[in-house]
């Protein structure tokens, strides 16, 4: 298997286990209904260490462009597979995240609220604000990064990294995600969202289109923040991208903070 059909069928593992948490605890009739926040991050936390496990050893399992444009940005991933990588993955995100659909055929129907049925597939914000949306996942996915950088940095017994990653996803779905839903990943987010819009979902409503940009846009500049923080400080590299994305990140903060004291 190339590394390309590993990034597609990894990233399809995680949308269609991942999102097809979201739908047991979202939709009607479902036995696993109103299961709660610590399941949905449990759910997905395992469903990232079951696609690590299982094209890990072929492609990395980046599984995410936001991992695959932050470590190009560190210049531990060449350029030139990056498109490939990333095709493949927002491919695998519409696939997943379809065959979710297909497995809760008869629970659509038996579901009311449009904005039930999209919370399957894609996120959204608690409280619609976008410069703080766009910080949480800039934080967010951050966190993701600088830790995974740190995780294999370190020596573990053989087989153990899809574990710590998939506690960290945990870790950050708990502490982190009740913002916006913690994208954290791009394809996860865009994949399923145009899943959503072109599948025949009964009763669904819109795709939310206006927010999309939020959970694309901040999980890049987040991830590309967390691999340079980590070259900066574990191995000395300060580099002019690390500088420009650390003022463009403390702007949307600044942007953030002048939003709330306006509202």
């Amino acid at each position: 298997m190339n590394v390309y059909i590993a990034e597609f069928f990894g990233t399809a593992i995680l949308c269609l286990l991942g999102c097809g948490v979201n739908a047991g605890v979202s939709l009607n009739q479902s036995y696993a209904k109103n299961s709660g926040w610590l399941v949905i991050g449990f759910g997905w936390g395992l469903a990232v260490t079951m696609a690590i496990y299982a094209v890990g050893r072929i492609s990395g399992a980046h599984i995410n462009p936001a991992v695959t444009l932050g470590l190009m940005a560190s210049g531990d991933f060449p350029v030139e597979k990056a498109f490939g990588y990333l095709s493949a993955q927002f491919l695998g995100g519409v696939v997943g995240a379809s065959l979710v659909w297909i497995h809760y055929l008869p629970h659509w129907k038996k579901t009311e609220d449009p904005a039930v049925k999209l919370g399957v597939f894609s996120t959204g914000p608690a409280i619609a604000n976008n410069p703080s949306n766009l910080i949480s996942e800039i934080i967010g996915t951050s966190v993701l990064l600088f830790v995974i950088m740190l995780i294999g940095a370190n020596e573990y017994a053989k087989g153990f990294n899809p574990i710590a990653v998939g506690a960290l996803i945990v870790a950050i779905g708990l502490s982190l995600g009740g913002t916006t839903g913690y994208a954290i990943n791009p394809a996860r987010d865009l994949g399923p969202r145009i899943a959503h819009a072109i599948l025949p979902v009964a009763g669904k409503g819109s795709s939310n289109w206006k927010y999309a940009w939020i959970p694309v846009l901040g999980p890049i500049l987040g991830g590309i923040q967390g691999t340079l923080l980590y070259d900066a400080f574990f191995r000395s590299n300060y580099s002019i991208w690390f500088i420009g994305i650390s003022v463009l990140n403390i702007l949307i903060v600044f942007s953030a903070l002048w939003s709330r004291n306006r509202n």
